[in-house]
């Protein structure tokens, strides 16, 4: 499992278009916005068919997005291989 979350900085009048946008990536779900400040929170997660690398890729693409900072990233890839 592979799972990062940012934050997207956007013009406020944009956060409706941004956040249509986003939720067509595949894995990518949005958890809040800021209209204030021109924010919004949007976590990715990887699944069958897809990777988390391109679905971040592609967010920070996407149309409207000035910025996009990583606040958190896992991945759970290699656990099995350390000792208890």
């Amino acid at each position: 499992m592979k799972i990062a979350s940012l934050v997207l900085r956007v013009a406020p009048e944009n956060i409706p278009a941004l956040t249509e946008a986003v939720l067509k990536i595949p894995g990518v779900e949005v958890h809040g916005a800021c209209h204030e400040q021109g924010r919004l929170i949007v976590t990715v997660e990887d699944g069958a068919g897809y990777s988390t690398a391109d679905s971040l890729l592609a967010v920070n693409m996407a149309p409207h997005v000035l910025a996009a900072t990583l606040a958190y990233e896992y991945t759970d890839d290699g656990l099995e291989l350390q000792e208890a």
